[in-house]
């Protein structure tokens, strides 16, 4: 038995991740996969590198597989809980709004969603003759309407000529007229909802008093089918049908809608998922157990991989996993639904538009994922994600509760907490990270970029093309104005980088710029160079979609040296046994230069990260709002404050937060950019795992040895002390 099984991981599983040399758990694996097995909301944490993302795909699969399994054998659907299985009525798992929530025994129904009405029918209805009676009860407070619904009504309780509620406001409403009816009701009282075929009539009674006539039926209405309904805004109602005892006996002469006689009863023929007011039913094949969110496309794709690889040994059933990213035809993405799918991991931007133009499903949801919540939240999907959440029935149709697991470089920011308080249920923390930290594995150093020192920017006569900012200002050698040292500052970055990459003899390395244009610029430059130690491409947001998949995955494949990128790379992305970074500019925000270096160092290997800060200011761009083509061809140099698309950037003074954040002292290094390998302990090769030598481990058990020695000795005369005095007891007894 492998370690993963020892937690309750599938063998088919736990071979699949042997196949990927994972012999043992990593801390966070051990400590999320009992949790989400066992059905909780998890939030995670842990340094990059550590294996969340098969923290929460691995028990997620076998989850979703036990699920189809279960379904195919007929257990889902044969189980006592299993309101589609019970001989008695109940409420449609299927025939029911997409934030509308149904207990396993098909008896209660529940909506959280506070600002739209989302309803449900029966499992069966009633058509021809006779007098019918079932009842409601209000279990929490919020607003609902009950009553009755023809098929073709939409799910909207009363706002159409098909449907007939009595709603918590004393309304009786049909086809959007709502009259005053009876009085109002809430928490605790029991609406009875009579259904008189034989007089054409439709009454409601609440705690057993009769309310009289609300609706009377004409000829065509009369002959339809007649199912029980219910609508709620942030509210939940019980219902009995007739299985058990009414607190409030029926009327003379009306009989509990269960007792219908077979001839007078009609099922419910919606299988699918059916939105208010909408007759185009959607099959159930669109409505995947498992929504992940990532913040790129590039993420995306790499938890997408993995599931795949995770899944290899998987079999009847199979698990269907489906990416849903920009830049691929969408036709295709709509094709894949409908045939079926059972996880699905996206990017924001298409999955609202799948699941706006009703393509994608959140019926069946059983986990929500947000993974890089702190990215997802930063980037503006709060609203989103709130929306989704909404959205999902919080008891799914097997009767299981949502499961919403949050991954995050850091559990400490304000806005993850705030979400985790305000979405999750009682969540439990795995916080292998705490603060932010750098790992051990990585050694990162500063290298201060001083033009007033370094003047040989002066005398180059070719260097990196600027950004442009400066083009305006009279910038020239021998002029000592901020512009000028800023321009120089831009130049030096880019002979410094050189630098680094020569003297360390990097031939795979991560090359962090701020800008998309800086990115642009370095790589046209180390292109310029014109020799095959300078390979590199790009990744950024104005690449298209195919271009950056496949620079990605030249770099993966070692088929050029460099990566060079925004910080939209910053996060998640796993490249094992990755040696060098390089840091053009420091981050604004402390926690993204842990993102950055956390590049390196993966997987216990060794990591070098170097940063180039200046030691002047320098200008930059800063395209906010205001800026009309958000950075497109954008020439305004003119300071923010003076309505420009500029700021002067205080690398020193950054560096001084990140220091302050992570409670160390970072160390810098000259120009020539040597690093002493003899201040982190020992020598090591970057990119691989650490070994020691030398003065180190050695010299350390040759000191102890005769300490050793010598306590090895007191225990055996210890021992023998210890046998002559208990052979000498023995003799004397």
């Amino acid at each position: 038995m492998t370690a993963f099984e020892e937690m309750g991981v599938l063998p088919e599983i736990a071979k699949a991740v042997e196949d990927m040399d994972w012999m043992l758990p990593t801390d966070v694996q051990a400590e999320a996969i009992p949790l989400i097995l066992g059905g909780g909301d998890v939030l995670m944490a842990a340094e990059t590198g550590s294996g969340k993302t098969g923290a929460f795909c691995l028990p997620i699969l076998q989850t979703v597989w036990e699920t189809l399994k279960d379904i195919e054998s007929g257990k889902a659907t044969t189980s006592k809980a299993s309101p589609q299985s019970s001989p008695h009525w109940t409420m449609s798992l299927f025939d029911r709004g997409r934030a509308l929530a149904v207990t396993p025994d098909g008896l209660r129904c529940q909506s959280r969603e506070q600002r739209e009405w989302h309803g449900c029918r029966a499992t069966k209805g009633v058509q021809g003759s006779g007098k019918f009676y079932y009842e409601a009860t209000v279990t929490d407070e919020g607003l609902c309407r009950v009553g009755w619904s023809m098929p073709q009504a939409n799910l909207d309780l009363g706002t159409d000529k098909f449907g007939f509620g009595f709603g918590g406001t004393g309304k009786k409403s049909n086809a959007k007229q709502f009259d005053s009816y009876g009085e109002p009701f809430g928490m605790h009282d029991v609406i009875g909802c009579l259904l008189d075929l034989t007089n054409a009539e439709i009454r409601f009674t609440k705690n057993g008093v009769d309310l009289g006539q609300a609706f009377s039926l004409n000829a065509q209405q009369k002959s339809s089918i007649f199912f029980p309904a219910v609508v709620l805004k942030n509210a939940e109602m019980a219902f009995n049908f007739g299985a058990q005892p009414f607190k409030h006996s029926p009327p003379e002469g009306y009989i509990a809608i269960s007792a219908a006689p077979k001839s007078s009863t009609r099922d419910n023929t919606v299988s699918g998922n059916r939105q208010s007011g909408v007759d185009n039913l959607k099959p159930a094949n669109n409505a995947p157990q498992t929504i992940i969110i990532e913040p790129s496309r590039e993420l995306a794709e790499q938890t997408f991989n993995q599931i795949q690889k995770f899944k290899k040994h998987l079999d009847n059933p199979k698990v269907r996993e489906l990416l849903l990213i920009g830049g691929v035809n969408v036709k295709e993405q709509i094709s894949a639904l409908n045939s079926g799918i059972d996880i699905v991991v996206g990017t924001p931007g298409r999955l609202e538009d799948l699941i706006q133009g009703g393509y994608l499903s959140l019926t069946h949801c059983r986990f929500f994922v947000l993974d890089e919540a702190d990215g997802l939240l930063k980037q503006g999907y709060t609203e989103l994600i709130d929306r989704l959440h909404r959205q999902i029935p919080k008891i799914t149709c097997d009767g299981r509760r949502l499961q919403m697991i949050v991954c995050s470089a850091t559990l400490h920011a304000f806005e993850v907490k705030k979400l985790a308080d305000r979405l999750m249920h009682f969540p439990t923390w795995v916080d292998l990270k705490g603060e932010d930290a750098v790992p051990e594995t990585v050694h990162h150093v500063v290298v201060m970029v001083d033009p007033q020192k370094d003047k040989s920017w002066q005398l180059l006569r070719t260097h990196i093309r600027t950004d442009g900012v400066h083009y305006r200002d009279n910038v020239k050698p021998g002029n000592n104005t901020a512009e000028t040292l800023s321009e120089a500052v831009k130049i030096l970055k880019g002979e410094y980088c050189v630098s680094a990459i020569r003297e360390h003899k990097m031939d795979r390395a991560i090359i962090f710029c701020r800008t998309k244009i800086d990115c642009d610029n370095l790589e046209s430059y180390l292109k310029s160079i014109g020799s095959n130690e300078f390979t590199c491409v790009c990744l950024h947001g104005d690449r298209k979609p195919q271009e950056r998949k496949a620079n990605l995955e030249k770099f993966k494949r070692q088929e050029v040296k460099f990566l060079i990128c925004t910080d939209v790379a910053a996060r998640g992305l796993d490249i094992t046994g990755l040696p060098f970074m390089i840091n053009i500019t420091l981050p604004d925000e402390k926690s993204n230069y842990v993102h950055r270096i956390g590049r390196v160092g993966r997987a216990e290997r060794m990591g070098l990260a170097i940063s180039l800060v200046s030691s002047v200011p320098e200008k930059v761009w800063y395209h906010g709002e205001w800026c009309s083509s958000r950075g497109r061809n954008c020439s305004n140099t003119n300071l923010t404050d003076q309505g420009g698309c500029c700021i002067w950037y205080n690398e020193p003074r950054y560096l001084g937060e990140i220091e302050d954040h992570l409670n160390v002292t970072i160390q810098q290094v000259g120009p020539d950019i040597k690093v002493p390998l003899n201040e982190f302990d020992g020598k090591v090769t970057y990119g691989e795992k650490k070994v020691n030598s030398g003065t180190g481990y050695q010299n350390h058990v040759a000191q102890m040895a005769p300490a050793v020695s010598q306590l090895a000795g007191l225990e055996s005369k210890a021992q023998l002390i210890y046998l002559r005095r208990h052979m000498n007891v023995g003799k004397s007894v």
